[in-house]
């Protein structure tokens, strides 16, 4: 069976490829032994199958195991085409939750260690070109409180928001030919208010005498062409795209730039050659979007227009893969089930998603907030693995003009005492700066939910609408999101909205968890924060939580919990299985209540 086909990596594109998704080799090493017995040589026996990207906890790799396993082995052989065999040859892994040696006919290749982002081994010199093995050695430690696990379970059985863990290999597996001399980076900065996109790319290799095209592409029209000569590794242009054209601005919201209502792609090819333009040594298309997210006057701009999000909170599980989308077209439908109710976007929870899911945000027009999984306690291991995740997130991640926001913490969790805590405060202070040192072009969460210190946003939750009988706690629920000021002395779960020393600067105050609706279908059992018995009440309990957010004239957006039902959670939309629990047009309807995109008068 061909598991998940489609090219992997949206925003670096290039021709040639070979996916190693499939069946592989596996094996449980749970008295560790497999480094000291040598399991990476072609001899060693693996006694079970699994179907790579799915993890052995899944359905559909095959296996569907949910205890602990926190070493395990794979094994895979291939073929290189002879067609190669001139250049250099990169294995990438999408993702290997949590650490991973990687070694290539029983040679060390390489080790990573970060269960979120995409990696790459050049393993050129370990290959026969005859028939390769690939042997990936993988430790996930299963009850360790100190890596970022995100909702993955330290325990056996999820319970409650946590959720089955997911171990090894999750995203595909691929190889590509490149030349030794090529283009290893690409960074797309757009500026709407120049008109310009800023290209920086770097050439790695022998880039003497070589040269570089950038064409760019809307709408299938060529609109720039630039010709560099290249003297350094590193190298940026910028190009102006508007060429003092009033309609290709944001004028009348029309225009070439990137909204929700308008998702314009401009398309990128970039091409290495040598000075004569006689041979290619490398060729690589991308995209962008001209787009621009900033906050001013108390309120979140697109475009240099105030806008007021409508999120639903996305944890980015399916019952047969777990982390692992079945399907390219998995992806897709959640975003377009997503728009069909009437959301512009999704707060992707605790969770680095797929590149493809971007892709198809980009494509589709639709927010993402983009979310990186905690560690449940605070150490100093667990601030540098932090750290090291969300370098690489960002990396792999910045082109994607659907991305408009970063949080990197959540409810405190990996902070617990982050309400005094002066070490904890700092940690989510660096988060909050070492984010923006990275990216100036996006919005950060210092810490979602309560006990915030320096953010972009002020992201407050509140579950406590209670159920319909609730009258009392309903009107308490609608009088905290009148006003300011109730909102900011508000304790959310009990908490602070500011940690001690913090307080509110007139940042865009929105709501950023709420609902989580309790709606069983079929036979399942589960929770929610409050419960109905029909689609009746659902659609009832929606309207009356949608009309206490839209009363509120401060906040400036919402994020409803939740998309899906997750295992036990079966307080979302849709259910597991992304069957409607209602008619979608009733939650557009309501989500639709106050039709403008932009934030109230």
């Amino acid at each position: 069976m061909n598991f998940r086909p489609e090219y992997p990596r949206p925003q670096f594109v290039r021709k040639e490829w070979l996916n190693l998704n499939g069946e592989w080799d596996f094996t449980f090493d749970d008295r560790n032994v497999g480094l000291k017995e040598k399991w990476f040589q072609k001899d060693h026996p693996f006694d079970q199958k699994i179907n790579v990207p799915f993890a052995y906890q899944s359905e559909l790799s095959g296996i569907q195991d949910s205890s602990f396993h926190d070493h395990v082995w794979y094994r895979r052989e291939f073929t290189v085409p002879h067609d190669w065999n001139d250049q250099r040859v990169i294995l990438h892994f999408g993702a290997v939750d949590y650490r991973a040696w990687i070694y290539v006919n029983g040679q060390y290749a390489g080790f990573h260690e970060g269960g979120h982002v995409s990696f790459s081994l050049d393993i050129t010199d370990q290959l026969t070109w005859g028939t390769e093995t690939v042997v990936v050695r993988v430790e996930d430690p299963s009850t360790d409180e100190t890596i970022p696990r995100g909702k993955q379970i330290w325990e056996e059985k999820s319970k409650a928001i946590w959720y089955t863990r997911t171990t090894g290999i999750w995203q595909t597996v691929w190889l590509e030919p490149v030349s030794a001399t090529r283009i290893s980076k690409l960074r797309l900065t757009p500026d709407i208010d120049r008109g310009d996109i800023m290209v920086e790319f770097d050439v790695l290799g022998d880039f003497l005498d070589k040269r570089v095209d950038i064409e760019i592409h809307f709408k299938g029209e060529k609109i720039a062409h630039d010709s560099i000569e290249v003297f350094e590794c590193y190298n940026k242009r910028s190009i102006n795209l508007y060429n003092k054209k009033i309609f290709r601005t944001a004028f009348h919201n029309t225009g070439w730039n990137w909204s929700p209502e308008n998702p314009n792609l401009f398309d990128i090819k970039i091409t290495l050659k040598d000075e004569a333009n006689q041979v290619t040594f490398d060729e690589v298309d991308s995209y962008f979007g001209m787009r621009k997210i900033h906050r001013e006057n108390g309120m979140v701009y697109l475009n240099n227009k105030p806008y007021y999000q409508k999120l639903v909170l996305d944890q980015g599980y399916w019952p047969e893969g777990l982390l692992t989308a079945p399907s390219d077209e998995d992806l897709k439908k959640d975003i377009e089930l997503a728009l069909e109710m009437g959301f512009n976007g999704c707060r992707k929870h605790q969770k680095v998603e797929d590149p493809r899911f971007l892709y198809w945000a980009d494509q589709l027009g639709f927010f993402v907030w983009g979310e990186c999984a905690a560690s449940p306690f605070y150490s100093e291991d667990a601030v540098a693995r932090l750290t090291k995740e969300w370098i690489e997130i960002i990396e792999r991640d910045y082109n994607h003009p659907s991305l408009v926001a970063w949080v990197p913490v959540n409810e405190s969790w990996g902070v617990p005492f982050i309400k005094g805590n002066k070490q904890q405060q700092h940690h989510s202070l660096a988060m909050f700066h070492l984010i923006h040192s990275l990216d100036s072009t996006r919005l950060v969460i210092s810490n979602d939910g309560w006990e915030l210190t320096e953010t972009d946003i002020c992201a407050i939750h509140n579950y406590s609408h209670g159920s319909n009988e609730e009258r009392a706690k309903y009107e308490a629920f609608k009088e905290t999101l009148a006003t300011k000021e109730t909102l900011l002395t508000s304790k959310p779960s009990g908490h602070g909205v500011y940690a001690d020393g913090f307080h509110h600067k007139g940042e865009p105050i929105l709501l950023t968890e709420f609902g989580g609706i309790g709606f069983k279908v079929g036979e399942e059992n589960g929770w929610g924060y409050t419960s109905v018995k029909n689609v009746e009440e659902f659609i009832a309990d929606y309207r009356r939580v949608m009309e206490a957010v839209y009363a509120s004239n401060v906040l400036h957006g919402f994020c409803y919990t939740q998309l899906t039902d997750v295992e036990q959670e079966i307080n979302g939309l849709l259910t597991y299985t992304r069957e409607p629990k209602c008619e979608l047009a009733k939650i557009k309807e309501m989500n639709d209540m106050w039709h403008s995109t932009t934030v109230k008068a």
